[in-house]
């Protein structure tokens, strides 16, 4: 059984004997308790290469304290990390199967081992408000640690942690003003085993600033990277079923995709096919999932919204009756799919590509003069199916149509978010903002189109069922009559594309 909270702290450094100040008098805090006396053991474990340490990752089992167990956290963006944990169990050496499957994409299934161990000595105190309750808890460390492996490596060191149990920002705000007015300074790292391991890590840095004089490649590449990185991040998210992960997943999926087709001169196309066929596939199971869901959501508000008399009969139920199983289907063919070894082998082609690109022949060319014609090129395609789509009959030929104009506005906007490094501001701000409005109204013109299908087969079923179908009568005709207003400021917003396209 897992528990997920988020946990919010600060880590400062400390000298052996620091006197920490007075902090029973910060914002809220009406006590303090403590100091208590605490001893912690705890092992880290990760891949050979350290690929969750990496990511900003730890997975521990922890002996000692209020919560011995397995923890494995998660980042979560500026002082918070979504912690995890699970009994402390009697095997030492196994990781938890729900905890590793939680972890499977970053580490790309190579196997998790202990790379440290960690004991500390922690002085605890609690501050607390007018009723007695935790607001946070500061705590002074004495770390002693060993990396384990090949090499093993001792070290120690003293640090200060500020962790919300209750309070707020403004709290840890405080509680960092007093810490550094009284010599304390922020620790260069979130976790211990960061120091532990300093000798096997990357030093931190930032990469090179992307300019327009950089290499086509050099662009290119960091934007696969950074949704290679947010895929990552994703997946343990979608596993646990956080609202919209799977929608982001679906996005970062498509952007890989279409970054891959849009800038063949740059990597070439013929080498990156197949991961261009798998990240389709992934596209796909989430998307069914995804499109579930928001069709779910959309049938139920659209009865939701009808006046009491024009429903008849029990249409919320057929709706969720119908609705249901098809998003569990959906959901259970992401987990098999993340589970695949499929869907691993593709985040190893996309690590491939990355460390040996498949460079085209403009790859080593200004991106300021080569991006902006793959842009323009991505656009002209838009363009293209837009009046196709326009000179279409009206009716399902149009629908047709304008779904594959949503695809090609989407690669645009995709293609100008990649290349915005050697855009001028103005003009990527516009056109990715351009091209974002003609996907969405497109994308709910296409809901429109998908949910009258639907709403005429549950309204088939129902006559044919001997129960009414006025109903789903109306409702066909509603999503008929908005699928149609959509197709004026669709074409208002292609036509925005064209101005801002540069």
């Amino acid at each position: 059984m897992l528990t997920e909270m988020a946990e919010t702290e600060r880590k400062y450094e400390a000298a052996r004997g620091a006197v920490l100040p007075e902090l029973g008098d910060l914002p809220g805090v009406a006590a303090e308790s403590g100091p208590d006396e605490q001893h912690l053991v705890a092992e880290y474990f990760d891949t050979p290469d350290l690929r969750l340490i990496r990511s900003g990752i730890t997975l521990r089992r922890r002996r000692g304290g209020d919560d011995a167990g397995w923890h494995l956290k998660l980042p979560a963006g500026g002082d918070t990390r979504i912690e995890i944990r699970a009994p402390l169990g009697r095997a030492a050496r196994r990781v938890p199967a729900e905890l590793a499957a939680l972890v499977r994409a970053c580490a790309r299934g190579e196997e998790l081992q202990p790379v440290a161990r960690i004991e500390t000595a922690r002085l605890r105190r609690r501050l607390l408000d007018e009723s007695g309750s935790s607001l946070a808890e500061v705590v002074a460390d004495a770390v002693a640690a060993q990396a384990l492996g090949d090499a093993t490596a001792l070290s120690s060191w003293h640090e200060v942690e500020v962790e919300l149990t209750g309070g707020d920002s403004r709290l840890l705000r405080a509680a960092d003003q007093r810490l550094r007015e009284a010599g304390f300074r922020p620790a260069g790292h979130q976790a211990k085993l960061e120091r532990a391991l300093a000798d096997r890590l990357p030093p931190a840095g930032r990469s090179p600033a992307l300019t327009a004089e950089s290499p086509a490649a050099d662009v290119v590449l960091a934007y696969v990277a950074a949704q290679l990185t947010a895929l990552t991040t994703l997946d343990p998210m979608v596993r646990r079923g956080v609202p919209d992960s799977v929608h982001r997943m679906r996005v970062a999926t498509r952007r890989l995709r279409s970054t891959l087709k849009s800038f063949g001169m740059v990597l070439r196309r013929d080498q990156a096919g197949q991961a261009v066929a798998e990240l389709k596939w992934l596209g796909e199971v989430l998307g069914a999932a995804r499109d579930a869901e928001v069709l779910a959501a959309r049938l139920e508000t659209a009865v939701a919204e009808l006046p009491p008399e024009l429903v008849i009969g029990p249409v919320q139920a057929i709706i969720r009756g119908h609705m249901a199983p098809i998003e569990a289907a959906a959901g259970t063919e992401v987990l098999a799919a993340l589970d695949s070894g499929r869907y691993l082998e593709l985040l190893r082609q996309l690590d491939m590509l990355l460390a040996e690109p498949p460079l085209g022949p403009q790859a080593d060319q200004p991106g300021g003069i080569v991006l902006p014609k793959a842009v323009r090129r991505t656009r002209r395609r838009l363009h293209r199916r837009m009046r196709r789509a326009w000179a279409a009959p009206a009716g399902a030929d149009r629908d047709i149509a304008l779904h594959e104009a949503r695809k090609a506005a989407k690669d645009a906007r995709y293609a100008a978010e990649a290349a915005s490094p050697v855009l001028a501001r103005k003009t990527a701000r516009r056109l990715i903002s351009s091209a974002r409005d003609v996907q969405s109204v497109l994308g709910d013109h296409h809901d429109a189109v998908v949910a009258r299908g639907v709403l005429r087969d549950l309204g088939v079923q129902a006559h044919l069922a001997g129960e009414n179908s006025f109903t789903f009568g109306i409702l066909h005709e509603r999503e008929r009559v908005r699928a149609m207003a959509l197709e004026e400021p669709a074409g208002r917003a292609w036509h925005r594309v064209g101005r801002h396209g540069g």
